[in-house]
């Protein structure tokens, strides 16, 4: 299976942070409108995709926004004081470049702090080049966000970009799409919004999609790194099969299905028990009276950093996997 490197960067490269899903949801409009029986937009911004057919309903999810930093203030001299919108590390941000939508760039430093050890978001500014408050307010206005601003690479092996949380799920949704032939299940395709703030979109798309069994695509973790916490997914070992999470203990019944359809189609992959984090399927599991739900994680390193990291292996590994379980008629 070849790699759609173009697809993804497209993807990283659209501007939308939690709650500014906008553009990020065009993107994908275009792309999968050949692919799909319906398209439709719910009134919190989920993005649904129906491919139609008379089996079970099953709900793919996966979330469209990325973390970003929205201004709370502007000072005299144009420096710009932040917060965070989903998961912002004080410590990864510092001397980051940041985009804003209307393209103004800036870069993150911080004040004079005597211990770095305790640096927080309050302790760092952003630097647009400005030179005076009534200069900053031209070029960005409160309440405006930011995203870190670092250009798509890839190699022969592996992605680094910003934002593979989470549009390399996306990314996995729309490449199953594509491969997909006459499924016996009813897909509903959820590109979700505000995931990043706490499973918002998943939580409401999911109440009015009422599925029989949902599936979250999305990043998790690895353990493969000096000193990293003691874990046992890494790169290259295949598409990861949740077990558990903060959110969510997977069904067994989802698990078992994810397991056996990989050993029947020689598909790589690596069962995942996951001490912390959450995916839409914790959302999902919960809705109405209960939903069975797992997920399909991609190993990703440097989560929530400007160069997130993944193999072009375990991705496609994932989009296998994906086609693999719709293809089938799923009974749970």
């Amino acid at each position: 299976m070849d790699f759609n490197g173009k697809l993804l960067k497209k993807l990283v490269d659209a501007y939308s942070p939690s709650g500014n899903e906008m553009e990020i949801k065009e993107v994908i409009k275009e792309e999968i409108k050949e692919y799909v029986d319906e398209i439709k937009v719910d009134a919190l911004g989920n993005l649904i995709a129906r491919k139609k057919g008379n089996g079970k309903k099953i709900m793919i999810a996966g979330h469209m926004d990325q973390i970003g930093m929205m201004v709370t203030d502007i000072d005299e001299k144009g420096f710009v004081r932040f917060t965070n919108v989903g998961g912002i590390s004080p410590h990864i941000s510092l001397n980051q470049r940041i985009i804003f939508e209307n393209g103004t760039v800036g870069i993150i430093h911080v004040e004079k702090i005597d211990d770095i050890s305790k640096l927080k978001l309050e302790n760092l500014f952003i630097d647009i080049g400005a030179t005076s408050k009534e200069e900053a307010e031209q070029k960005v206005n409160i309440g405006d966000v930011c995203v870190y601003n670092t250009e798509y690479h890839e190699d022969d092996n592996r992605v680094m970009t910003r934002a593979l949380d989470d549009r390399v799920g996306c990314y996995v949704m729309i490449e199953a799409m594509k491969r997909l032939k006459n499924s016996e299940n009813d897909i509903y395709f959820v590109f979700t919004v505000q995931e990043e703030l706490g499973l918002r979109g998943a939580r409401t798309s999911a109440y009015g999609v009422n599925p029989d069994v949902g599936i979250a695509i999305d990043v998790t973790g690895t353990g493969d790194t000096p000193k990293a916490r003691r874990f046992a997914v890494g790169l290259d070992k295949g598409t990861a099969i949740k077990v558990k999470d903060n959110s969510i203990l997977v069904h067994p019944k989802v698990k078992e299905l994810m397991v056996n359809t990989a050993k029947e189609n020689n598909i790589n992959y690596q069962m995942e028990v996951l001490e912390f984090g959450g995916t839409d399927s914790g959302a999902i599991h919960l809705t109405r009276e209960g939903v069975p739900s797992g997920v399909i994680s991609i190993p990703t390193r440097y989560i929530h950093s400007s160069s997130e990291v993944a193999s072009k292996k375990d991705i496609n590994a994932s989009v296998d996997l994906l086609v693999e379980l719709l293809n089938k008629k799923i009974e749970i």
